[in-house]
């Protein structure tokens, strides 16, 4: 599922292509996609119709389209959802589930000439994305207020992140996986912040020095900003900005996915375990299972 670097590359390209169009028409070509929305396909669709888009929001894993009349256009990308701007007369996507048509020329691109009117197109091959019109939620959708700030909002309290962490006694990878404790995180991105913090994800958070959980949260931001940076991880054509092209931070992978791949700082095989229907990667060395059950 994209984390936080895909869905901020992906608001990036909205804030750069869509930020003050007008969304003319809707075609829901799919019901599942606005599943959430209570009206239905058909008030979804005159909802957003003659709505200008005035910016590009997020919150972990969230976007928003804040409108004009004070709503917005929340929408979450699932494991396989796309938002992708084409001229209108581009060829529809096989996965193409919900069609915008918006005023204006299409963003000029090199190769290619300026079409007269251009779309914002949601794509999701497996449906478990989907969009909702968000009733006031031009500033937060009450949808996700449960939602907490992501480590590299300007507004993230890192002090009361510690301090929560630090008084948990769950493991602390499914502490940062927790989007109620920060959000944005999932299991790419907290595999590589843990080795990169040298600390095993079933280490209690209560059981963390301070040092430690410092380490945990500096070693999130770290890994979080070489990965937007690299415009995120694609493991398939299903992980795309808004212009269709993939990320490469699964190059710069330490240790998700590279089972018994020798650690890069030690030599150590990497080793993969089951953890919460998914998987955990880590190396044995370099973080040691968690022993004794008082705070070191």
């Amino acid at each position: 599922m994209p984390e936080l670097p895909e869905v901020e590359v992906v608001r990036l390209g909205l804030e750069q292509h869509v930020v003050g169009r007008t969304i003319t028409t809707v075609d829901v070509l799919h019901p599942r996609p606005v599943r959430r929305h209570a009206g239905g396909p058909a008030d979804f669709a005159a909802q957003l119709a003659g709505r200008r888009i005035e910016t590009a929001r997020r919150r972990g894993k969230y976007l928003w389209l804040p409108l004009d009349n004070g709503d917005a256009l929340l929408a979450h990308l699932g494991m396989s959802g796309q938002m992708l701007v084409r001229p209108a007369a581009a060829e529809a996507e096989r996965h193409l589930r919900v069609r915008f048509t918006l005023d204006g020329p299409a963003p000029v691109r090199p190769d290619s000439s300026q079409p007269s009117r251009f779309e914002l197109r949601f794509v999701d091959q497996r449906m478990f994305g989907g969009l909702a019109v968000s009733a006031g939620g031009a500033e937060l959708p009450g949808e996700i207020v449960h939602i907490a700030r992501d480590p590299i909002d300007p507004e993230f309290d890192g002090g009361l992140f510690l301090a929560r962490l630090m008084s948990r006694t769950s493991g602390v990878k499914r502490l940062l996986l927790d989007q109620s404790l920060i959000s944005g995180v999932g299991n790419i991105y907290a595999d590589e912040a843990l080795w990169l913090a040298m600390l095993h994800g079933d280490r209690p958070g209560n059981r963390l020095r301070r040092s430690d959980a410092a380490r945990v949260l500096a070693a999130v931001r770290t890994v979080m900003a070489a990965a937007l940076a690299q415009g995120g991880t694609s493991f398939d054509a299903l992980y795309v900005d808004v212009n269709g092209e993939s990320g490469y931070f699964d190059r710069s992978l330490e240790v998700y996915g590279q089972e018994a791949v020798p650690c890069s700082r030690c030599a150590t095989p990497i080793v993969r375990v089951a953890f919460m229907n998914r998987s955990s990667y880590f190396c044995p060395t370099c973080q040691p299972r968690p022993r004794s059950r008082t705070r070191d």
